[in-house]
Protein backbone atom coordinates (compact mmCIF):
# COMPACT_ATOMS: atom_id res chain seq x y z
CA UNK A 1 0.00 0.00 0.00
CA UNK A 2 3.15 2.39 0.31
CA UNK A 3 3.30 2.19 -3.79
CA UNK A 4 4.27 5.65 -4.74
CA UNK A 5 2.27 5.22 -7.96
CA UNK A 6 -0.90 4.38 -5.96
CA UNK A 7 -0.21 6.93 -3.56
CA UNK A 8 0.62 9.62 -6.19
CA UNK A 9 -2.92 8.11 -8.22
CA UNK A 10 -4.93 8.14 -5.04
CA UNK A 11 -3.80 11.63 -4.07
CA UNK A 12 -4.73 12.91 -7.94
CA UNK A 13 -7.84 11.50 -7.44
CA UNK A 14 -8.60 13.26 -4.02
CA UNK A 15 -8.06 16.47 -5.68
CA UNK A 16 -10.10 16.00 -8.68
CA UNK A 17 -12.93 14.66 -6.25
CA UNK A 18 -12.31 18.25 -4.35
CA UNK A 19 -12.54 20.07 -7.40
CA UNK A 20 -15.70 18.84 -8.18
CA UNK A 21 -17.16 19.29 -4.33
CA UNK A 22 -16.07 22.69 -5.09
CA UNK A 23 -18.08 22.95 -8.47
CA UNK A 24 -21.12 22.22 -7.29
CA UNK A 25 -21.38 23.90 -4.31
CA UNK A 26 -20.42 26.97 -6.76
CA UNK A 27 -23.49 26.04 -8.90
CA UNK A 28 -25.79 25.61 -5.28
CA UNK A 29 -24.87 28.95 -4.01
CA UNK A 30 -25.43 30.76 -7.69
CA UNK A 31 -28.90 28.60 -7.66
CA UNK A 32 -30.38 29.54 -4.02
CA UNK A 33 -29.74 33.24 -4.37
CA UNK A 34 -33.37 34.16 -4.85
CA UNK A 35 -34.03 32.72 -1.59
CA UNK A 36 -34.18 35.68 1.34
CA UNK A 37 -35.07 33.41 4.55
CA UNK A 38 -33.10 33.73 7.35
CA UNK A 39 -32.29 29.68 7.14
CA UNK A 40 -31.31 30.12 3.44
CA UNK A 41 -29.09 33.04 4.18
CA UNK A 42 -27.11 31.60 6.89
CA UNK A 43 -26.60 27.97 5.14
CA UNK A 44 -25.56 30.16 2.33
CA UNK A 45 -23.10 31.92 4.60
CA UNK A 46 -21.62 28.86 6.33
CA UNK A 47 -21.45 26.93 2.58
CA UNK A 48 -19.64 30.70 1.01
CA UNK A 49 -17.36 30.19 4.27
CA UNK A 50 -16.90 26.24 3.67
CA UNK A 51 -16.31 27.14 -0.30
CA UNK A 52 -13.81 29.73 0.45
CA UNK A 53 -11.65 27.33 2.70
CA UNK A 54 -11.83 24.65 0.52
CA UNK A 55 -10.42 26.27 -2.68
CA UNK A 56 -7.56 27.85 -0.82
CA UNK A 57 -6.44 24.32 0.66
CA UNK A 58 -6.94 22.63 -3.12
CA UNK A 59 -4.63 25.70 -4.29
CA UNK A 60 -2.37 24.66 -1.59
CA UNK A 61 -2.31 21.08 -2.61
CA UNK A 62 -1.67 22.01 -6.27
CA UNK A 63 1.17 24.10 -5.50
CA UNK A 64 2.55 21.21 -3.47
CA UNK A 65 2.08 19.49 -6.43
CA UNK A 66 3.93 21.69 -8.56
CA UNK A 67 6.64 21.70 -6.39
CA UNK A 68 6.99 18.32 -6.01
CA UNK A 69 7.01 17.56 -10.39
CA UNK A 70 9.59 20.60 -10.23
CA UNK A 71 11.75 18.84 -7.63
CA UNK A 72 11.18 14.75 -9.46
CA UNK A 73 11.83 16.93 -13.05
CA UNK A 74 15.11 18.30 -11.27
CA UNK A 75 16.62 15.01 -9.71
CA UNK A 76 15.42 13.24 -13.23
CA UNK A 77 17.92 16.03 -14.96
CA UNK A 78 20.51 15.19 -12.38
CA UNK A 79 20.39 11.64 -12.88
CA UNK A 80 20.60 11.61 -16.63
CA UNK A 81 22.72 14.61 -16.95
CA UNK A 82 20.57 16.67 -18.75
CA UNK A 83 22.37 19.64 -18.36
CA UNK A 84 20.64 21.56 -22.02
CA UNK A 85 17.28 21.99 -22.60
CA UNK A 86 18.07 19.74 -25.89
CA UNK A 87 19.14 17.02 -23.75
CA UNK A 88 16.47 17.21 -21.65
CA UNK A 89 13.88 17.28 -24.64
CA UNK A 90 16.41 14.48 -27.01
CA UNK A 91 15.50 11.77 -23.89
CA UNK A 92 12.12 12.72 -23.14
CA UNK A 93 11.54 11.70 -26.42
CA UNK A 94 13.55 8.75 -26.97
CA UNK A 95 12.03 4.83 -27.48
CA UNK A 96 13.10 2.67 -25.16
Amino acid sequence: MDDPEVKLQTQERLLEDLRQVIENAEDLLNNTNAYHSQLYQTARTRLAQALHYAMEELARFEDIQVERMIELTRAANLLHQDLSGEARMLRAFKRH
